[in-house]
C-alpha cells in the first residue's frame, strides 16, 4: 500500500500549485488526475489575466505548470477517485479503476474542478460527440465555413465565441439571458460582422436525423419559436462541481461544491479542497492557485503538529 504525506486529487492549475508548495515544504506528493494535467484551461484558447503572463494560451500555461510541479521531482499518476475513507490519522485512497488498489496519506486536497453542465432537452444526448461539443478550442476547426450555434453568454461562451468567429462562416449565440461576460469581450463579439445574438431565449431541442442538422428555442419575453439551421452547437450554460465521490463525507454544500474555512480545511481534519469545486464567488486560474497555495501549507502545517 503507498503511503504519502499529501495526496491531491486533480492537477488542474489547484491542484499544481498545490503540488508545487507541497514539494517546497518537503512532504512526500502525490498527484491522481483521470486525465492529462491542466484542468479546464487546456481547452481554452486565450487566458488573458493571470497577472504578469499577458495572453497565453490555456493549454500552454496548464504545460508550464505541469513542467514545474515535474521540476520538483512531484510524483503524478493516472486514476479515478471513487472513494476516500477519510477517518483516522491515515486517509485511505480508493481507485477506481483497480479495486485493490488503495493510497494512504496523511493529508488530502480535493481539487477536482468542475464539468460542464447539460441543458436536458430534446435530442441533446443523441447528437452530443456527433454535433454538439463542449470545447471550441478542441472542435472548432471541424467547423471552418460553416454555420454554429454558441449556447450561453456567460464569460466562457462569449470568449469561445469570438475566437470561433474568426473561423466559421455564421456564428449565432444563443443566450438565457444578455451577454453577461466583461463588457470589453461582449462589444468585441456584437461588433463582429458574422455574428448575431439571440438574447432571453430558451431551448426547446436540437433537430437532426443522422446528425445535427439545427436548434429550436423560444423567445421567453413574446413566446416566438424560433428554429435555426446550424452544422453545429457548443454549450456554454455553467458547470457541476466533480464531487461525488464524496458525497458521504458530509462536506458538500446543497449544490454539490465543497465547503471550506479560508485555510481550504474542509470539516474533516486532514482534509482539504482548493479551486472550483468548493464554494467560493470568483472562479478563475488566479484564485484556483491561490486555493492550492494555501491548501498545500495548511497540509504542512498539519503533518506537523501531528
Amino acid at each position: 500500500m503507498s503511503q504519502y504525506d499529501l495526496v491531491i486529487i486533480g492537477s488542474g492549475p489547484a491542484g499544481m500549485t498545490a503540488a508545487i508548495y507541497g514539494a517546497r515544504a518537503n512532504m512526500k506528493v502525490l498527484m491522481l488526475d483521470k486525465l492529462a494535467p491542466g484542468g479546464n484551461i487546456i481547452n481554452t484558447n486565450e487566458i488573458q489575466n493571470y497577472t504578469g503572463v499577458g495572453t497565453i494560451n490555456g493549454a500552454e500555461l496548464a504545460m508550464n505548470m505541469f513542467t514545474h510541479t515535474q521540476e520538483l521531482n512531484v510524483e503524478f499518476d493516472y486514476g479515478t477517485v471513487c472513494r476516500i475513507e477519510a477517518e483516522g490519522e491515515m486517509k485511505k485512497i480508493h481507485i477506481e479503476e483497480d479495486a485493490e488498489r488503495v493510497i494512504e496519506a496523511k493529508t488530502v486536497i480535493i481539487a477536482t474542478g468542475t464539468t460542464p453542465r447539460r441543458l436536458h432537452v430534446e435530442n441533446e444526448d443523441r447528437f452530443i460527440g456527433n454535433g454538439i461539443g463542449f470545447c471550441a478550442i478542441c472542435d472548432g476547426a471541424y467547423y471552418r465555413d460553416k454555420d454554429v450555434v454558441v449556447i450561453g453568454g456567460g464569460n466562457s461562451a462569449v470568449e469561445e465565441s469570438i475566437y470561433l468567429a474568426d473561423i466559421v462562416k455564421n456564428l449565432t449565440v444563443v443566450t438565457m439571458f444578455d451577454l453577461t461576460a466583461d463588457p470589453i469581450a461582449c462589444d468585441k463579439l456584437r461588433a463582429m460582422d458574422n455574428v448575431k445574438v439571440y438574447p432571453y431565449q430558451d431551448i426547446l431541442g436540437f433537430i437532426g436525423e443522422s446528425a445535427l442538422e439545427g436548434l429550436h428555442f423560444k423567445s421567453t419575453q413574446t413566446g416566438e419559436e424560433t428554429t435555426l439551421k446550424c452544422d453545429g452547437v457548443f454549450e456554454y450554460i455553467g458547470l457541476l462541481p466533480v464531487t461525488d465521490f464524496v458525497r458521504d463525507l458530509g462536506i458538500l454544500n446543497e449544490y454539490g461544491y465543497i465547503e471550506v474555512n479560508d485555510r481550504m480545511e474542509t470539516k474533516i481534519p486532514g482534509v482539504y479542497a482548493a479551486g472550483d469545486c468548493i464554494v467560493k464567488n470568483l472562479r478563475q486560474v488566479i484564485t484556483a492557485c491561490a486555493d492550492g497555495a494555501i491548501a498545500a501549507q495548511e497540509a504542512s502545517h498539519y503533518i506537523k503538529k501531528q
